[in-house]
C-alpha cells in the first residue's frame, strides 16, 4: 500500500508540511498548487526538498477549466497546461489532476471533452507526464466518475486516465459498483476523504467539512472495495479540505491521515477476503469488556482527600502495591488506584496536571495483540521500569498524554491485584452503597482535537460512534460524542470545548491539557445507593427546586416519583428504550465530575438534556478562585 497526502490537508508553510507528513509514515505528497505559489523557492527546490524528506511527489494539482470551451478560451488552455508541464518537469512529478470545468462558458459535450484530452494526452506524452481527469461533484457538465470515466474511455489514450475521489461519488450517493468494472491501469490516483453527513451546498461542504476515512458518516470503505476489486495498486492519497484541520498541529493530522488509511485498508481486507489488498496483515480491532481501573495520580494532601471521598462512596480500601506508594480502593467492579509515587510517570502527569487521572485499564481480548494493533496504527507504546514483583503491563500512549494499560485473562495479567499489591486488613470495612462498575468515563479536550481521539479509539478498538450532541453550558456550547462497545461494555464520552468559559474549558485551562474529567459509577437502584449514600454523610450536588416541576410536566411522571428525586437532588431522562438516574457530587478541584447513574430497561444516552442544569449547579458549586485545588 502507498500512502500519499495531498499539502493542503495539514497546516504550516511547505517545508513544515514535509517535516509533518515524511514523520507520519506517508510514501508521497501531493503538491496543491497554492502551497507551491506561496513557497518562495523553485520548483526544483520543492522537488529536491521533498525527496530528501524521502517522498515522492505523487501528484501536482488542480488544473481547472480545460475542457469543452470555446475559442479563443480553449487555445489559452492548452498554454497554461504547457506552462503547468514546465513547472512538473523541474518538481519531478508526471502525474497532473485535471478537474471537471466550472467554467460558465464550457459548452459541454462527451465527444468534444474526449477530442481535447486526446490532444492533451499527446502533448502531455511528449514530456513523458500523465494526465488523470476528476469529475468535480459541482462540475457544470460533469459531476459523475462515471461520465469522467467515459471520457476517458473515448480519449484512448494512454497517457490520460481517471482519477477517483471518494467525497465527489459519495457526496453525490453515486453506486461505487460501477467503479469494479474501470481498468485498473486506468485509474491514476485515489483520493480519500470522508466528512460528515451534512446536508448542504457541495462545494461549501467539500471545502471546510472534509476529514479523515472513518471520521465522518460516508461509507469510505464500500469505496475503497470497489476500488481495490478492479486490482488498483498505486497511491491511496487523502485530500482534506477542513477548517479546524488548516489550523491544527500539522504532526498531529498527519498522524491522523495515516492511522485513517492503514485503519481503512484493514477494514476493506475484514469486509471482502478475495480482495487483494497490499499491506502487511495485522490484529483486529481489539474487543473490550469494560473499564478494568482508573489511576489517580496525586501528592500525599491529594491522596488524602481522596481517601476521604472514596470511602464516603462506600469504597474500600482493600490494598497497598508491593513496591510502590499506590493503593488500591474497590467496590463491587471498581478499582480505582491512588499513585503517591514521588518519581515516574504518574509523578510526571501530578506536576503538570494536579491530582488527576493519568491512566485507564482496559479489559481486553488480548493483551498484546491491543498493543501491536496500535502500534500499527501510529500510537506509541509505553513502558517504564518494572519494579520487584511488579508484572509488565502491556501498554500505549493515549491521546492528550495518558496512558491506557491492558489487561486479559490469556496471562498472568488477570492476577494483577493478587500478584501486585498486598492486601490490608480493615477491622471495619465500609459497607457498599450499591456501585457496581463504570458506567462511562468522560474525557475532555478543545474541539479541534476530537475527530484525532475519535479516530483513535475507534481504529483500535471494536467500538461505535454514537451521534454527536451538542450540550449547552450556560457559557457556551460543548460538542459531545460518546464511543461505545456493542454490548455497552466500554462507553468513553468525547467532549470537545470551543471556549475556556464554559465548565469543559475551564477544566482544560485549569488542569493544562486534555485530560479525564467525569467518571460515572453506575448501579442497580440508585434511589438505595442515594439513601446509602446520605447515611454515610455524602452531600449531592444541589439542583434547582425549579428544575423538577419541569421534569414532571415534561415526561408526566407521577408526583411520587418526582419527589423522590427532588429529595435526593437526583436527575431523569427517558428516551425510547428506557429510563436513567443521575446523582452528581459538588465538582472537585478545577471541575472533575463524579456521577451515579441507573440505567433501566437498555436506556442509550447519557442524560444530554439534562446538561444545562447540571452545569449550572456545578458552577456555582465550583471552588472561589484561588482556594487551593485537589
Amino acid at each position: 500500500m502507498k500512502t500519499s497526502i495531498a499539502t493542503v490537508s495539514i497546516s504550516g508553510d511547505f517545508a513544515e508540511k514535509l517535516a509533518a507528513i515524511a514523520a507520519a509514515g506517508f510514501d508521497g505528497i501531493e503538491i496543491f498548487e497554492n502551497d507551491f505559489l506561496a513557497f518562495d523557492g523553485s520548483p526544483a527546490d520543492a522537488g529536491r526538498m521533498a525527496r530528501d524528506a524521502g517522498l515522492a511527489i505523487s501528484l501536482f494539482q488542480p488544473f481547472r477549466d480545460f475542457e469543452g470551451l470555446p475559442e479563443p478560451q480553449r487555445s489559452r488552455a492548452f498554454d497554461r497546461a504547457e506552462r503547468k508541464f514546465d513547472v512538473m518537469h523541474e518538481l519531478g512529478t508526471d502525474l497532473m489532476l485535471v478537474c471537471s470545468s466550472v467554467s460558465p462558458v464550457s459548452l459541454g459535450g462527451i465527444d468534444r471533452a474526449a477530442a481535447d484530452f486526446r490532444e492533451l494526452g499527446e502533448r502531455a506524452a511528449k514530456r513523458g507526464l500523465r494526465i488523470g481527469y476528476e469529475a468535480l461533484a459541482w462540475g457544470k457538465h460533469v459531476n459523475d466518475h462515471r461520465d469522467a470515466w467515459e471520457i476517458v474511455r473515448r480519449a484512448d489514450h494512454p497517457n490520460i486516465g481517471l482519477i477517483l475521489d471518494s467525497f465527489h461519488t459519495l457526496a453525490r450517493r453515486i453506486d461505487v459498483s460501477s467503479i469494479r468494472s474501470v481498468p485498473k491501469d486506468k485509474i491514476f490516483i485515489v483520493q480519500l476523504a470522508d466528512a460528515p453527513a451534512i446536508d448542504m451546498d457541495l462545494l461549501y461542504w467539500s471545502r471546510h467539512f472534509r476529514n479523515m476515512p472513518g471520521e465522518g458518516d460516508l461509507p469510505v470503505r464500500e469505496f475503497m472495495q470497489a476500488v481495490s476489486a478492479t486490482g488498483y495498486d498505486g497511491y491511496l492519497s487523502l485530500e482534506i479540505f477542513n477548517d479546524a484541520f488548516r489550523g491544527g498541529a500539522p504532526n498531529s493530522i498527519a498522524v491522523d491521515g495515516h492511522r485513517s488509511l492503514v485503519n481503512l485498508m484493514d477494514q476493506v481486507r475484514r469486509a471482502e477476503p478475495a480482495l487483494k489488498v497490499s499491506m502487511p496483515e495485522m490484529p483486529d480491532r481489539v474487543a473490550t469488556s469494560g473499564v478494568e481501573f482508573v489511576e489517580f495520580a496525586a501528592d500525599q494532601a491529594g491522596a488524602v482527600e481522596l481517601d476521604r471521598f472514596l470511602d464516603c462512596l462506600g469504597f474500600s480500601k482493600v490494598g497497598r502495591h508491593v513496591s510502590k506508594d499506590v493503593a488500591l480502593y474497590r467496590q463491587g467492579d471498581i478499582n480505582v488506584v491512588v499513585n503517591t509515587e514521588r518519581e515516574g510517570f504518574a509523578h510526571s502527569s501530578f506536576l503538570v496536571h494536579g491530582t488527576s487521572v493519568c491512566a485507564i485499564g482496559l479489559k481486553v481480548e488480548d493483551a498484546q495483540a491491543t498493543v501491536e494493533r496500535a502500534r500499527r496504527l501510529g500510537a506509541d507504546p509505553f513502558e517504564q521500569a518494572v519494579g520487584l514483583g511488579e508484572l509488565h503491563i502491556p501498554a500505549i500512549r493515549g491521546v492528550g498524554g495518558s496512558v491506557l494499560y491492558f489487561i486479559d485473562d490469556k496471562s498472568q495479567l488477570s492476577q494483577v491485584w493478587d500478584v501486585e499489591f498486598r492486601p490490608l486488613r480493615n477491622d471495619v470495612l465500609p459497607a457498599s452503597t450499591g456501585l457496581t462498575r463504570i458506567d462511562h468515563v468522560g474525557q475532555t479536550m478543545d474541539h479541534g482535537e476530537m475527530l484525532t481521539w475519535l479516530l483513535f479509539y475507534t481504529s483500535i478498538f471494536q467500538t461505535r460512534k454514537a451521534p454527536l450532541v451538542d450540550v449547552i453550558d450556560p457559557s457556551g456550547i460543548v460538542r459531545s460524542q460518546a464511543i461505545e462497545s456493542d454490548d455497552g461494555a466500554l462507553r468513553l464520552t468525547l467532549n470537545g470545548a470551543e471556549n475556556r468559559r464554559t465548565l469543559a474549558g475551564h477544566f482544560i485551562a485549569e488542569s493544562f491539557g486534555s485530560n479525564v474529567q467525569h467518571l460515572a459509577f453506575a448501579c442497580n437502584d440508585l434511589f438505595k445507593t442515594a439513601d446509602a449514600l446520605k447515611a454515610r454523610g455524602f452531600e449531592p450536588l444541589q439542583i434547582s427546586p425549579n428544575y423538577y416541576d419541569d421534569v414532571e410536566a415534561r415526561f408526566g411522571l407521577e408526583p411520587e416519583l418526582a419527589d423522590r428525586l427532588r429529595e435526593h437532588n437526583m436527575l431523569y431522562d427517558r428516551d425510547e428504550h428506557g429510563e436513567y438516574f443521575q446523582l452528581y457530587a459538588p465538582t472537585w478541584g478545577e471541575g472533575f465530575i463524579f456521577e451515579l447513574v441507573e440505567r433501566r430497561d437498555g436506556y442509550k444516552g447519557y442524560g444530554a438534556p439534562n446538561a444545562p442544569f447540571r452545569i449550572a449547579a456545578q458552577k456555582r458549586h465550583m471552588r472561589p478562585k484561588g482556594m487551593p485545588r485537589l
